[in-house]
């Protein structure tokens, strides 16, 4: 089975001072980081870089060195599923919606960001997976990551809310 973590809105130095201790002890060498954009600073990028391999996008809140180095959408392939990155814009209502229509048909997931709310349901046969936001969730309060996992079965998510 094949893990790959999925961060959006962390927000640094806005919101939080770092990233949580909770999540980078998730982290292990071999694993994929998706990020939905809103780091905010490019050392964000950079430090997650240093643990594993990283995909992100740039979001709303992301300064010009961020969206210097990234796109607005990402497409890639990972063992034989198509994910698609996208961050999100205006307001978060049917943001799913939004995001599904920014691809074409055909993909296995999009994980997207900027509401800050948690989402992990399907449009269609397409996984819509936004993870929360690292530094505070809209609903909870507390920040989340997501983890989808990937085996001969399909392709699933599951959100992690970080205990304070």
């Amino acid at each position: 089975m094949k893990r790959i973590l999925v961060v959006s809105d962390t927000h640094i130095p806005e919101k939080a001072t770092k990233l949580p201790e909770q999540f980078l002890k998730q982290i292990q060498k071999e694993d994929i980081i998706l990020h939905a954009g809103d780091l905010t600073k490019v050392e964000v990028l950079e430090q997650l870089q240093k643990l594993a391999k990283v995909y992100a996008v740039w979001g709303n809140m992301d300064d010009g060195k961020v969206k210097k180095v990234l796109p607005e959408t990402q497409s890639l392939e990972i063992e034989g599923k198509k994910i698609g990155i996208y961050h999100g814009s205006g307001a978060p209502y049917k943001l799913e919606e939004k995001a599904y229509q920014k691809f074409e048909e055909g993909y296995d997931v999009i994980v997207f960001g900027h509401s800050h709310t948690p989402f992990n349901h399907k449009i269609k046969n397409t996984l819509m997976f936004n993870p929360g936001s690292l530094s505070e969730n809209v609903n909870t309060g507390n920040p989340s990551y997501g983890i989808l996992k990937i085996d001969q079965g399909g392709i699933w998510g599951e959100i992690v809310e970080i205990k304070s």
